[in-house]
């Protein structure tokens, strides 16, 4: 069970120094206590008080670290079941299947794919995150698929889907530098498995035949010292995929028990039987119930686009609004002619508005004004998009210093603004820009066309 405050107050210093950024030991107690704050923290705990406590304080699940570089991702360490909650803490990630038994056409299509399929997404890179390798039974078939897809040039993490310890062992040193997943640790191999990796560090992925072995082999992992790990629910159907998923995730936060205090990770293409619009349905149902890594069998923007919109959605925090920051931006290379254009400081409305604009090639200024992280209409009926505070925003941007140009073009769903706006900034031509974003380029091009 969890510590209390009050449990953890008794074992600190008891100065009130402040040291740790709380005015009390008692209320830096109650943050450790939630979770919100680590034990260590505290510069003056004695060293018997932090190992006795930092087991009992740390988060019920772990924070996997995988991968390197840019490619290196955080999976895991999550807090809470629901997302309204709190907010859900490291978004899952995308993997691509390959196996040694495809034809090198295949292997090569879904190289390019990955490499096809990356764009940014209200700041966002959306891309595929890892390659999986799976080997079936040819051994050097499965060296070179590693080392082909290795030197392809892909910007990757890499799993290692294989249950022969000799072949995972030749193969992870082919990739150690990479920090993979070693994928394949079973019943009858965990020992040798994990002689395998432990070492390095290397994340180990765990299977079994139902949840109960998944359990009992854990545990047996954890006697050897190890807790580097990514459990596999299973995925013999989409129903005991699903349960068990789920129980594994309410069996460590609900019953807070570590033993199941780890990411997961599904291979949907098996349970899509190649059909890749049930790839889709299950990457989204797994995105949010609670797959921390979800194995495709391809990645194209059929896939892509629906996924990394709702993953984005999903794991953002809801208590706070999805805001860029307010001020002035230059577009298209804005210079001292271009048209000054305004919206609001939702992310979504902004990289959507600001897409378009660079799509038309006009160089133009935009100016945000706050107004409280929500849409267009949202912020005008909540008085938080007014002419008042769009006029306000205008002459703190600076931007009347940047361009001669005196057209300030307002949404068209705001038209209602431009009286109050004539009145707020004399010399201004204020005009009303379209309902639409997608409609802007027309209307930009045709505003240089007649000015």
């Amino acid at each position: 069970m969890a510590l209390k405050g009050l449990d953890i107050f008794k074992l600190t210093p008891k100065k009130n120094c402040k040291d740790c950024g709380f005015p009390t030991c008692l209320a830096f107690s109650m943050k450790v206590a939630s979770g919100a704050v680590e034990i260590g923290k505290c510069p003056h705990m004695s060293a018997e008080s932090i190992e006795k406590l930092s087991e009992a304080t740390a988060p019920l699940m772990k924070t996997i670290t995988v991968g390197k570089g840019d490619n290196e991702y955080k999976l895991g360490g999550e807090t809470v079941l629901f997302r309204h909650e709190k907010t859900f803490v490291n978004r899952n990630r995308f993997a691509v299947i390959f196996s040694e038994d495809m034809e090198n056409s295949e292997v090569d299509a879904k190289i390019q794919h990955i490499k096809d399929v990356k764009y940014v997404r209200i700041g966002e890179e959306m891309k595929t995150e890892f390659v999986a390798l799976k080997y079936i039974s040819d051994k050097d078939k499965y060296v070179s698929l590693i080392n082909k897809v290795k030197s392809s040039g892909l910007e990757v993490a890499y799993i290692l889907v294989c249950e022969d310890v000799p072949v995972m062992k030749e193969a992870l040193e082919l990739i150690k530098d990479e920090n993979p997943i070693a994928y394949g640790a079973n019943k009858d191999n965990f020992k040798e498995m994990v002689d395998l990796v432990k070492n390095d560090n290397i994340a180990l992925g765990v299977k079994a035949d139902s949840l109960e072995d998944l359990y009992t082999l854990t545990e047996e992992i954890q006697k050897l010292d190890y807790k580097n790990l990514i459990l596999d629910p299973g995925s013999k159907s989409v129903k005991e995929t699903f349960e068990n998923t789920v129980q594994i995730r309410r069996i460590n936060l609900q019953g807070q028990d570590r033993t199941f205090g780890y990411p997961s990770i599904l291979f949907l293409n098996e349970l899509a039987k190649g059909d890749k619009f049930q790839e889709v349905a299950l990457s989204t149902l797994f995105t949010m119930k609670y797959g921390s890594i979800l194995v495709l069998n391809d990645m194209d923007y059929c896939r892509a686009l629906p996924l990394y919109g709702i993953r984005q959605n999903i794991f953002t925090d809801p208590q706070k609004p999805m805001k860029v920051e307010v001020g002035l931006y230059s577009l298209n290379n804005a210079n001292d002619a271009s048209p000054v254009l305004c919206t609001v400081d939702f992310a979504l409305t902004y990289f959507v508005v600001s897409g378009e604009i660079e799509r038309s090639k006009v160089p133009a200024w935009v100016v945000i004004p706050d107004a409280g992280g929500y849409s267009v209409l949202t912020s005008w009926a909540a008085g938080k998009f007014t002419g008042s505070v769009i006029a306000d925003a205008v002459k703190k941007s600076g931007v009347e210093e940047k361009t001669k140009s005196r057209t300030l073009i307002i949404p068209g769903k705001v038209a209602v603004l431009k009286g109050e706006l004539e009145e707020e900034l004399p010399g201004w031509n204020i005009t009303v820009g379209t309902s639409e974003a997608m409609y802007i380029p027309k209307f930009l091009k045709e505003l240089v066309a007649n000015s």
